[in-house]
């Protein structure tokens, strides 16, 4: 999936609006922007019905967002990597590896040698 960095930066910075913006369709010089070029910091307008509701935030608040956002997930990238077996997999390879304390190793063959798996 990919990540929507400045329309997330959007409605995080005016959280109680989340809609409150939209794109121009048009430059300063009254160029009409293709649709693939408009989803930039600097063509980041009030949408209509909001327009006297809201402050367009500054171009450098909004791309300051978008840093932040970038960075969090720089940040948290380990934890997307970071995919371990499920824990009944874990629990299982330590309870084969002798490791868990008897008490609980015990437990674990008891309730296996009651239920155990069907051939």
């Amino acid at each position: 999936m990919i990540r929507d960095y400045l329309q997330e930066a959007l409605m995080l910075l005016l959280p109680e609006t989340p809609n409150w913006y939209s794109w121009a369709k048009t430059d300063s010089d009254g160029n009409k922007i293709p649709n693939d070029q408009r989803m930039q910091t600097k063509y980041v307008i009030v949408e209509e019905s909001h327009i006297g509701k809201v402050t367009r935030p500054t171009d450098k608040q909004i791309n300051d967002k978008v840093a932040e956002l970038k960075a969090d997930d720089v940040a948290k990238k380990y934890q997307q990597d970071r995919i371990y077996p499920p824990i009944g997999d874990q629990l299982d390879a330590l309870y084969h590896a002798g490791v868990f304390p008897k008490e609980m190793a015990d437990k674990l063959k008891a309730v296996k040698d009651a239920h155990p798996k069907p051939e």
